[in-house]
């Protein structure tokens, strides 16, 4: 369990709330985890639960805490709000700021600050720690021109010209993805980012990856009142979480993309778990997702301190605690979006 900026988080497998006076109750096997004074908190949020009392939910609406419950993977199923709902003004601000280009250049530059200085760091790790088995100078002059783009950024002042300096620092990233792909050569490795459909084993995995993390980022936006449907570096189109996809892009490089390097190279899969299909499609089998899936969990578990908060959260609640942020921001609480800067 955790409590940030207000919200308790309960992530104890088989959970039950409930209300004593005015404190929630976390039981477990019919005995007292933790307890937590009502007047304290402004939402809870809890992960694979096994129910909430009616007590508390009603004691929740009353007080105008949300109460939101996910699944233990991530995906939001309900809430529990009172009669009014302050997302709605919420909302309202974010739809005003994703109307006006520069308002949205000035989240959006955030975000994109926070991609390239965390793919930056994806590449620097790399080069620290296999430094006998990689191009050194290689990943150094990549890293060197990513550092250079984040400064650029700084200066940009509208959506396209940062779209322009970050679409040249990703191609400089994936130019050294397949070199810090060190196991299983032959049958791992990277040339392009292919999507729809993936055509090779790596983009398989990592587009599984984007979609889980997308997903859980979605999830952690409805549970602070956004619409992650409505986005800032993203523009509108039907169908497409554009909020979502825009904080996708500053954590895909720390979550997803070391996670799917450490699949690799520490041989947690291999070429067997994969199909490719006439059309060059490639596939991975459902026993390979259900055992990448459940490796994913076990990463999404793992303590990382938050460089804003500085406090040990798991890796699943870094979207939570950044749509937390920018929902602070929207409320005029912060005056930037702190982006996640992971070293």
């Amino acid at each position: 369990m955790r409590i940030l900026l207000n919200i308790l988080y309960v992530t104890i497998p088989e959970a039950y709330l409930a209300l004593d006076g005015e404190n929630v109750v976390i039981l477990r096997d019919d005995e007292e985890v933790k307890r937590v004074p009502l007047h304290n908190l402004e939402g809870i949020v809890t992960f694979g639960y096994t129910g909430a009392s009616p007590a508390l939910m009603g004691k929740c609406a009353e007080n105008k805490i949300a109460l939101s419950f996910f699944t233990a993977h991530g995906r939001f199923l309900a809430g529990v709000h009172g009669m009014e709902k302050g997302s709605v003004t919420l909302r309202k601000t974010q739809y005003r700021m994703s109307d006006s280009e520069e308002m949205s250049a000035m989240v959006a530059k955030n975000i994109l600050i926070g991609k390239l200085y965390n793919s930056r760091w994806v590449i620097e790790r790399a080069a620290r720690d296999y430094s006998m088995r990689l191009d050194a100078e290689k990943l150094k002059r990549v890293s060197g021109f990513i550092a250079n783009a984040i400064g650029a950024l700084q200066n940009a002042k509208t959506i396209g010209e940062l779209r322009g300096i970050e679409g040249e620092a990703a191609q400089q990233y994936f130019s050294v993805f397949d070199d810090m792909i060190l196991q299983s050569k032959d049958d791992f490795f990277f040339r392009t980012r292919s999507r729809r459909p993936p055509l090779d084993r790596v983009n398989a995995l990592l587009s599984f990856i984007y979609s889980l993390l997308g997903n859980n980022i979605a999830a952690a936006l409805t549970a602070v009142g956004l619409d992650s449907y409505v986005g800032f570096l993203h523009r509108d189109r039907p169908g497409r979480r554009s909020l979502a996809l825009d904080l996708l892009e500053e954590l895909r490089a720390p979550l997803a993309d070391r996670f799917v390097l450490t699949l690799i190279n520490t041989r947690q899969v291999d070429a067997s778990d994969f199909t490719e299909k006439e059309s060059g499609a490639v596939i991975m089998d459902d026993d390979a997702r259900r055992a990448v899936l459940s490796a994913w969990q076990k990463r999404k578990q793992e303590q990382i301190s938050h460089p804003f908060l500085n406090e040990k959260i798991a890796w699943g609640l870094v979207p939570h605690a950044q749509s937390l942020l920018l929902a602070r921001h929207l409320r005029g609480d912060l005056d930037e979006y702190p982006p996640f800067l992971w070293k």
